[in-house]
């Protein structure tokens, strides 16, 4: 079998349903990667340095020899890990599973140079089927950052905080709508409380990069499909969404859910009540300059005499003034903003109410 180079519009649609393997480095991997890649180095950061250090002080030649001194003592635990991750669960013998119809591999380096080159070759030796990525990670980024500046049909799912916003949006994706959900990509939830209980934060680059695809599984093969997505700041946690991104939202329709205070402040309360104290009282201190001192003061102590509702409220009160500056002060925000009134935290009945509007 031959290996098969393909360009990233080949490569992305195969990586939905085969295994793809990253050969680069475990810091490169862990510093951003294709989301659902399997990272199998063929050098360590340390050999990869090595490796780089001789390419550019002595030659190319040194540079592959070294190199090959490091790959060889591999090769056959990188082709027996292929074989379990390729082979089907309920398969007993690898060997017939192997020889049997089994997925293709797809490898990729930073460049598609002789990292990815000598994997390939290695695993076609032993008889997969192998596609290499042209243009290697790089391609793939250059394909990312150009998903940011296309133009796209956002329709924004609004509200103060505490509405249950991202409930809504996943209720729309339940009845078949497309959405692109943020806060999941850039795992934290917005407020200064949203990092609490949520897994740690992605790279930037990271973030990038699912955030690229999941904007092509929302779009598909239609660019102007619709795509409802949660009313965000700029900045959510430590992530950046992409200016033109941003730009775009801001100027797309949004659907603000008009919801009663009292209704959003229980909602919160439920749902950041039994988060532990000590983190919440590090995040409330996180906006004191903005908070106030005084109200600082106050939300923390109510934390302390386990008042989560009376802390929340000054907390509620502050995010609301600041959310409905942002939301008026986009350019035509009078013709962007459909508000529609609603008694309570249902997304249910949220996405009913919408219904007619969609």
């Amino acid at each position: 079998m031959a290996i098969q180079k393909t360009t990233i519009e080949t490569f992305l649609p195969l990586a939905q349903a085969n295994l793809v393997l990253d050969v680069r480095s475990p810091g490169e991997y862990a510093h951003a990667h294709l989301p659902g890649a399997v990272n199998m180095p063929l050098f360590s950061d340390e050999e990869r340095k090595i490796v780089g250090t001789a390419y550019k002080q002595q030659s190319r030649e040194t540079a592959i020899k070294i190199g090959l001194d490091f790959f060889g003592p591999k090769m056959r635990g990188m082709v027996e890990c292929v074989e379990q991750l390729t082979t089907p669960p309920a398969s007993k013998n690898t060997s017939e599973a192997n020889a049997s119809g089994k997925k293709a591999v797809l490898v990729h380096c930073w460049r598609g140079g002789m990292r990815s080159a000598g994997v390939a070759w290695l695993l076609d030796l032993y008889g997969f089927k192998v596609y290499t990525l042209k243009g290697g990670y790089k391609a793939y980024r250059a394909w990312v950052l150009a998903r940011f500046l296309e133009t796209y049909n956002f329709q924004v799912i609004g509200g103060y905080t505490g509405s249950g916003k991202t409930l809504l949006l996943h209720a729309l994706a339940a009845q078949g709508h497309a959405i692109v959900d943020l806060e999941a990509l850039a795992s934290h939830k917005g407020s200064a409380l949203g990092g609490i209980g949520q897994a740690p934060q992605p790279s930037q680059e990271m973030f990038e990069n699912r955030l690229a695809g999941a904007l092509a599984r929302a779009t598909g093969q239609n660019p102007a499909a619709t795509v409802y997505l949660e009313d965000e700041s700029q900045r959510i946690g430590n992530m950046q969404v992409p200016m033109s991104l941003w730009r775009t939202m801001q100027a797309s329709h949004v659907y603000f859910m008009d919801i009663p205070f009292e209704q959003r402040l229980d909602f919160l309360t439920q749902e950041y009540g039994l988060l532990p104290k000590e983190q919440l009282v590090n995040a409330i201190i996180r906006i004191q300059k903005r908070l106030g001192g005084l109200e600082t003061k106050n939300a923390i102590n109510f934390l302390l005499e386990n008042n989560h509702k009376e802390s929340f409220r000054i907390l509620l009160r502050y995010y609301d003034k600041w959310y409905a500056k942002g939301l008026h002060g986009r350019a035509n925000a009078e013709n962007l903003i459909k508000t529609i009134t609603s008694p309570h935290v249902d997304a249910r009945q949220n996405a009913a109410l919408l219904q007619p509007y969609l």
